[in-house]
């Protein structure tokens, strides 16, 4: 099975806003979306923008968990 003629090249070349991606990552990150921000975002957001995005956030929201956890644990509340 093969892409179809220029999909991809036509999809990375998209001029996808920075906002806009965030946005579709952060609304994934939730669980929630409508079928129409969906469709829009299939349509307006580069794929190489979104996958580094959500990587970058994946990565943002490991770190602010293990802070977290440091921060329980040292300050006792842990402990019971």
């Amino acid at each position: 099975m093969s892409a179809p003629e220029g999909g991809l090249r036509e999809a990375v070349q998209r001029k996808g806003s920075f906002t806009r991606t965030v946005s579709a990552v952060a609304w994934s990150f939730f669980g929630v979306r409508r079928r129409s921000g969906l469709d829009e975002d299939v349509q307006n957001i580069n794929p190489l923008h979104l996958v580094i995005v959500g990587v970058a956030c994946a990565a943002v929201f490991v770190a602010a968990l293990i802070a977290l956890v440091n921060w329980v644990i040292a300050s006792g509340v842990a402990a019971g």
